[in-house]
């Protein structure tokens, strides 16, 4: 007969459950939740390695704070799946990402164990002070808490936040969950004494007694030093001074793993009446407790269906390389022609294909971090003295450095360009990371030139061209996934700057395609065809400059046109109207139609049924041009 394998972890509903449970008994839960974890993931792919080295902070910060009065705020939220195990998620954990199922991150929505939705970095000290204020407003008495972890504190944003609440009273904990930086000193039996003693009250009390006598008694000057004394004394056993100056007070480093140390801090955090920020330094290892994410946890931060045992994940059907993969091999192929370029990445060297390029030009790829921002400007930086930098990036990440793409790099003209990766929707990461504003948001910036990638060869076509351009930025965009399987050209060419290609003739309608949707313009072309419809299908290449040449071609010999794009209003669309309206040729009875993202975010799911929910499929498009025609969807298919 086969035993229960969690226990303890059955009698757990939420986490009031957990509140009084001895040492051994949470550290049997901590060992059940991570057996649970393993097995689900191991189920429906996600993040793995973030959320094994944070089972133990899950269950000793659930056991010590009263969650969900008590707030608990995740950073990024990829490492809460254990956080969502122990807050009455258990019975669905094995819907993570899947479609209904649970989302891959903290939600608000999903569960009032959620405070804060995230899915982009270091944001939760902001969130968490902000909520603290209020608390303070409210004059109510729960705690916040927000772990971030040491990866997350190289973004400008988390420091913004430290130092606000360093000058403020306002009491709230922060824990730095360091997994990779090697902040601390070894973490062992004398550090996490001192943690214990400089977190207890009477360490606390005695310390602040200390500071009002010497206000009392002592001339400003001594009582500054003594202040100083005490804070590098400390720094120099814990390694916290950096936090301590930023008005902090320093508790670490503890094992994040050893819950007979990581328990009796946080309680002695928790019951301490000391105002003002808190900062709980804990120090835990990616992965933890499962030996292949132990052994790897770069290829474990993010996995697809595994192998319990072994440790050996499903490996998708072959196919086309990867938009990634072709951007990477295109990159590399212009750099080994042109010394000049160099490539920046924001912390996703391998999702963004950068590792390659970095194996083949380790002094000419920069990782800078979770530092989006910095990362646009030190391109500029780069631009300025004659180097062609590419900034490759997430389109969902590139928004959080828009100032910096107007500021420091349109207005100057600087030539640095953006290799726009995850572009549209894309799949079991839902709506936070889905790439649906860039369109709007660089095609309306002066001079900015922006592509789509309609297919791989295209993309190669791309990466040549914006290798090219000197005079200006440029951008070109290309999805997740694999590409359509075409024959590959040698190298990319150059193209002609604002040219589209006609991919199709026809005469009664005309499809004008802004990416890769073009596969689906060409099947709803087909469909068309069927019901007798000669149907025009052309690939923009360009948003900006617009193939306005082109646009006027279609819009003259076509009775509808439409338009297509994985982006939302205001982007392509827009851009091919504003032009029509002023050309005057909207006034000669042309039915254009916009296909664009709908104005509402979705939900995680396959990516070819989120196209179908925003209606940018060839059934759809077919749909759009009928009802352009006064036709129903069910007219009689003929023959061409």
């Amino acid at each position: 007969m086969i035993s229960n394998r969690t226990p303890l972890l059955d009698t757990v509903t939420k986490p009031a459950d957990i509140r009084q449970f001895d040492l051994d008994q949470l550290k049997q839960l901590a060992d059940e939740v991570r057996r649970e974890m393993i097995d689900a993931v191991s189920v429906t792919g996600g993040h793995l390695g973030a959320g094994l080295g944070v089972v133990e902070l899950t269950v000793a910060l659930h056991h010590v704070f009263a969650t969900p009065v008590d707030k608990l705020i995740w950073d990024v939220g990829h490492q809460a799946y254990p956080h969502k195990i122990l807050t009455g998620r258990r019975d669905r954990i094995r819907t993570l990402r899947q479609p209904g199922g649970l989302s891959g991150f903290t939600r608000r929505s999903e569960s009032e164990y959620d405070p804060f939705g995230a899915a982009h970095s270091s944001t939760s000290i902001s969130a968490g002070l902000g909520m603290a204020v209020a608390r303070d407003f409210k004059g109510e008495a729960n705690n916040v808490i927000a772990v971030i972890g040491d990866g997350a504190m190289s973004a400008g944003m988390a420091y913004e936040a430290m130092n606000n609440a360093g000058a403020m009273n306002s009491r709230l904990i922060v824990i730095l969950n360091d997994n990779d930086m090697s902040i601390a000193p070894p973490v062992g039996a004398m550090s996490a004494y001192l943690s214990r003693l400089m977190s207890s009250r009477s360490y606390i009390g005695l310390r602040q007694m200390a500071k009002q006598i010497g206000e009392k008694i002592l001339p400003r000057t001594l009582t500054s030093i003594a202040e100083k004394a005490e804070e590098y004394a400390r720094g120099m056993v814990a390694g916290g001074t950096l936090f301590e100056e930023m008005g902090f007070y320093y508790v670490g480093p503890v094992d994040g793993h050893n819950l007979d140390h990581l328990v009796p801090v946080l309680k002695n955090i928790r019951d301490t009446d000391k105002g003002g920020p808190i900062l709980i330094h804990v120090v835990t290892q990616k992965g933890k407790g499962y030996g292949p994410a132990e052994a790897a946890d770069d290829k474990y931060h993010g996995v697809s269906k595994f192998d319990v045992v072994t440790g050996t994940q499903a490996k998708p059907k072959a196919g086309p390389p990867s938009y990634t993969r072709v951007f990477a091999d295109s990159l590399i192929a212009e750099a080994t022609r042109d010394d000049k370029i160099v490539a920046v990445t924001a912390a996703m060297p391998s999702g963004t294909g950068l590792d390659l390029f970095a194996k083949t030009f380790p002094n000419r790829c920069f990782d800078v971090g979770i530092a989006e921002q910095h990362a646009v400007t030190f391109a500029a930086g780069l631009a300025c003295e004659g180097y062609k930098p590419f900034v490759a990036i997430y389109s969902t990440f590139l928004q959080r450095a828009y100032d910096q793409v107007v500021h420091d790099v349109a207005i100057q003209k600087l030539p640095v360009r953006f290799a726009i990766d995850r572009a549209g929707l894309v799949g079991a990461d839902g709506a936070t990371h889905a790439g649906s504003f860039d369109i709007a948001y660089l095609s309306c910036l002066p001079e900015l030139v922006v592509m789509a990638a309609a297919d791989e060869a295209e993309l190669m076509h791309m990466v040549a061209t914006s290798a090219a351009i000197d005079d200006r930025p440029s951008a070109f965009r290309y999805p997740r996934g694999e590409g359509t399987g075409l024959l590959m050209p040698e190298r990319g060419s150059v193209l002609q700057l604002g040219k589209g290609r006609i991919i199709r003739e026809g005469s009664k309608i005309a499809i004008l395609s802004f990416g890769a949707r073009l596969q689906e313009a060409l099947k709803a072309a087909d469909d068309l065809g069927a019901r007798g419809l000669s149907t025009t299908v052309a690939d923009a290449r360009f948003c900006k400059p617009l193939d306005v040449d082109l646009v006027r071609q279609l819009a003259r010999h076509h009775e509808v046109l439409i338009t297509l794009e994985e982006g939302s209003v205001g982007g392509f669309g827009s851009h091919v109207l504003q032009f029509l309206s002023h050309d005057g040729l909207l006034d000669n009875g042309l039915k254009i139609r916009p296909l664009v993202l709908p104005d509402r975010f979705i939900d995680h799911e396959a990516p070819m049924k989120q196209y179908d929910e925003a209606g940018l499929n060839a059934p759809q498009i077919v749909a759009m041009a009928l009802s352009a025609l006064g036709r129903s969807t069910d007219s009689a298919v003929t023959s061409a």
